[in-house]
């Protein structure tokens, strides 16, 4: 049997039949979506789909959202073949039980019995006994009891009471319909959902209404404890919604102020001027996660879906034979639909890549049509021996481990020594030269390095800048007034000595270890495009005196790193050709 860990939160576990998943899974509010086939032959075993979001540690045998992207339905078995008879087993990995010690996580077991093939007792038993405490099974058990709803009992369902009663382990099923039964028209109850006697007061079992082109309902496990989980994200503007007309007319910074405060408060000033513009001509996300996009899924896909699910509404109701003809003919429509859509969205999606598109849009659509997508969440890290699992304990982590690596102490004490006298010293910027590039800066280049940027992630003001672009020309002036303040008084303001770190894993490492996330700064814009003004100049200076020398390739306009290896393959076929040559190579 697989195991996968999840976190006991508000998330949901979704137990389908399925190619149904993807759209439970498409929602984008499920943490996990367990699915199992209908039938299994005699010499087949039970094969299960687990996939979770956000969770770096995985169970032995589960998916990753990213794995369940790219490969939504890719199955895993159930067991070992090469172990015993017995077709209910648990293989935990040393780092799955490491990960179970953390607070609030939770064993979650897809469980798949067939009705026509006989399980012992003694394998219920063992399956109970190796599963991590606490735990969730979610499964079709194919039992029949009063217990759970059921008209009669069967053997299978007194092995279930039986196996309740032993390991005093608590149901979670009331009177529920959980399957409906094709041939018959008929409704049972033999998907069950059982849990360790610690989760109890804190799950919630509710069926879903809806079938999900299946003939078994989901069900949905639902904890009501407070998710630890990164489910927050940070409220954004929406820029392609912005009324700049009236952003325009609102955001008004005077030059009489800025002139006659400190560049701290001259700059919360503007900060402020800017962002209760933006609070009422732009609107922002909610900051909660969006559902899982369709690009597909249009009006005529609703409308045929909303059809299907009156249909069997109805035939709910009233179980006659005309209102399920009625409803199969709905249901075959919207498959019909959906099929149709997804073909033509496809056709529609590679015809888009063609030659005259950029490389980095290629390789976006790339990675859309391979499934690849990135998560940056962070569930689990392992510091100083200690596992942490609290979003506060995380970033403490991560941010003590990045301090650590860009400190001193990771210099050999000789380099140590050179490193400290220097910086005793206080720099003198002062000049008897008055030399071009520390004159006050024009309006024409401000409005020049304006102009080249385009819009990235803003920093801890929430700054963008499309905003400060849509400022007045009067503003704007302002704006370049204080830029030239920080200029002659070679001030930094604090605000900008902040900056939004993002964490990002990588390649190939181990996401529990704090050591292996390499940092993201993200600064304010403000400050970014006086940089792009400062490096303007400095880079003309340096050009028009000839100070970098004819082989430095980086940073420099119109010329790339590639420039260097073209050389070097230019001198390799000379030597080829003519006579040899002596190369050194530095990794510095």
């Amino acid at each position: 049997m697989n195991q996968s860990h999840c976190s006991a939160s508000p998330a949901h576990a979704i137990d389908c039949i399925g190619a149904s998943a993807r759209l439970l899974w498409s929602e984008g509010k499920h943490g996990f979506v367990l699915a199992q086939p209908k039938e299994l032959k005699e010499d087949k075993r039970a094969r299960i789909l687990a996939a979770k979001r956000d969770q770096t540690s995985l169970g032995d045998g589960s998916l990753s959202r990213e794995d369940f992207l790219k490969d939504p339905f890719k199955t895993n078995k159930i067991g070992d073949d090469d172990d015993s008879d017995s077709l209910l087993k648990v293989h935990p990995s040393e780092d799955d039980m490491s990960t179970s010690e953390i607070q609030s996580l939770v064993t979650i077991c897809s469980l798949y019995l067939p009705p026509c093939q006989h399980i012992s007792q003694t394998d219920l038993n063992n399956l109970i006994c190796q599963l991590p405490s606490p735990f969730i099974i979610l499964g079709d058990l194919n039992g029949h009891s009063p217990l759970w709803g059921s008209t009669d009992s069967n053997s299978r369902g007194l092995q279930i009471e039986q196996l309740l009663a032993d390991h005093n382990v608590c149901l979670l099923n009331y009177d529920e319909k959980t399957h409906f039964h094709l041939p018959t028209r008929t409704f049972h109850s033999v998907d069950l959902a059982i849990c360790s006697p610690s989760l109890l007061p804190f799950l919630n079992l509710t069926v879903d209404n809806d079938i999900y082109n299946s003939d078994h309902f989901p069900l949905i496990v639902t904890d009501n404890r407070q998710n630890p989980n990164n489910s927050y994200r940070p409220p954004k503007y929406i820029l392609n919604a912005a009324n700049w007309q009236k952003f325009t007319g609102l955001a008004n910074i005077n030059s009489e102020t800025i002139k006659s405060a400190t560049i701290d408060e001259a700059l919360s000033y503007i900060v402020n001027a800017i962002i209760e513009a933006a609070g009422c001509s732009i609107p922002k996300t909610s900051g909660k996660r969006r559902k899982q996009s369709k690009p597909w899924w249009n009006a005529d896909c609703q409308h045929a879906y909303k059809k299907q699910r009156k249909a069997w509404d109805i035939f709910r109701r009233r179980p006659t034979t005309e209102n399920f003809i009625n409803f199969k003919k709905t249901r075959a429509e919207s498959r019909r639909i959906q099929r149709r859509n997804r073909r033509t969205s496809w056709r529609k999606f590679v015809s888009s890549i063609t030659s005259t598109i950029s490389s980095r849009q290629l390789w976006t659509k790339v990675k859309k049509a391979a499934g690849v997508s990135n998560s940056n969440a962070i569930s689990v890290l392992i510091h100083n021996g200690q596992t942490i699992s609290s979003l506060k304990g995380i970033a403490d982590s991560i941010a003590s481990t990045l301090a650590h690596t860009s400190s001193s102490q990771n210099y050999p004490p000789q380099i140590l020594n050179n490193k400290i006298n220097p910086e005793k010293q206080k720099l003198n910027f002062d000049s008897r030269t008055n030399f071009s590039y520390n004159s006050s800066f024009s309006f024409l280049e401000f409005q020049s390095c304006l102009a080249s940027v385009h819009d990235s992630s803003p920093g801890p003001d929430s700054i963008t800048y499309s905003m400060i672009k849509h400022l007045t020309p009067e503003s704007q002036n302002a704006l370049l007034h204080f830029y030239n303040l920080i200029w002659q008084e070679k001030y930094s303001p604090t605000l900008w000595q902040q900056a939004i770190i993002i964490p990002l894993l990588k390649p190939g490492k181990d996401p529990k270890n704090p050591s292996n996330y390499h940092p993201i700064a993200l600064t304010c814009c403000l400050f970014k495009l006086l940089e792009r003004m400062i490096n303007r100049r400095l880079l003309y200076y340096l050009e028009a005196n000839k100070f970098l020398h004819p082989f430095q390739s980086g940073f420099r306009k119109g010329r790339s790193t590639i420039d260097n290896l073209l050389a070097l393959e230019t001198d390799i076929r000379l030597f080829l050709t003519e006579e040899a040559f002596g190369g050194n190579f530095f990794s510095i």
